[in-house]
């Protein structure tokens, strides 16, 4: 609470989210759009959670039931005490199944009828072995299992798989106010791994954090060639990246793949331009696509 949450909202989107100088003066989720690379983001600004929020106190399980939704987590924090509210922040959201800036485990697990426990590593295990696994998975009644880890994993992880109701969002620590600490404070403070300082209220390095957000998403931006046309430079097709040219048309529509014929394709993905490209070519940052029916 009271880090500046509703004034970078307000900075960011010309949305009016109240803004006083005491705790806890947002009480609902306020919206509003940020408009950046021709992509529209919607930040939600939610109220500040408090320690043990996770069991429900200060109304916390529906704010991080939002915050499980979401495509990526500003964690907004006053530069002056980061640390301290970022512990909190961290252990409340792992304790409601939230996962920051990790992807899911490398273990496969399969269940069986029976046969017991059937365990195999490509990597040295070194926070586990086969008689800490077998308890693990005795507690959940699961024993007659097929498991493969393909990653150093902890039983954390372990847990994490078999519960299997985690999620796993990127995640942005903004440290707001460095207008109240020296340069060597901040040299200090950007040492915290993917972190970003801002001024909400002088507006500093707001850029910078819009440019931090569109790369913890991983999102690409193509643009649509209609024939004999110039390319719509104006409303590109926002994609994850790793997106082909699958993708590019169920999201243009759902049943364009039906006719569809191949694609012309213009951009740093292929070798020259423009290439004819099949549904399974992968698309790059600002490629240009013409898709081509069946007639």
């Amino acid at each position: 609470p009271s880090v500046g949450k509703s004034t970078l909202l307000n900075k960011m989107t010309n949305t009016f989210s109240e803004v006083a100088d005491y705790e806890f003066t947002t009480l609902t989720c306020v919206p509003g759009v940020v408009k950046y690379k021709g992509a529209k983001l919607q930040m939600l600004d939610l109220p500040g959670i408090i320690e043990g929020a996770k069991d429900g106190k200060g109304r916390g399980r529906q704010v991080i039931a939002v915050a499980r939704t979401c495509s990526l987590i500003l964690i907004v924090l006053d530069v002056v005490k980061p640390l301290t509210h970022k512990l909190i922040i961290e252990r409340e959201l792992e304790g409601y199944g939230i996962r920051l800036n990790c992807g899911p485990p490398n273990i496969s697990l399969k269940q069986k009828d029976k046969g017991g426990l059937g365990m195999s590593t490509t990597v040295a295990l070194t926070h586990l072995d086969r008689e800490v696994v077998k308890g693990v998975l005795a507690e959940y009644r699961m024993l007659s299992v097929d498991i493969c880890f393909k990653e150093d994993a902890t039983v954390d992880q372990l847990v994490d798989v078999i519960e299997g109701n985690r999620v796993y969002i990127p995640a942005v620590y903004v440290m707001n106010k460095i207008d109240q600490i020296t340069i060597p404070e901040l040299d200090i403070i950007n040492r915290i791994p993917h972190n970003c300082p801002i001024s909400a209220k002088d507006e500093w390095n707001l850029d910078g954090l819009l440019e931090s957000i569109w790369e913890h998403m991983s999102l690409i931006r193509v643009y649509t060639k209609p024939k004999g046309q110039i390319p719509d430079y104006n409303d590109p097709v926002i994609l994850p990246v790793g997106s082909t040219v699958e993708q590019f048309c169920n999201k243009l529509h759902k049943k364009m793949l039906t006719s569809f014929k191949h694609a012309w394709v213009w951009g740093t993905s292929v070798k020259h331009n423009p290439q004819k490209c099949g549904v399974a070519h992968e698309l790059f940052d600002e490629d240009i696509v013409q898709v081509v029916k069946r007639i």
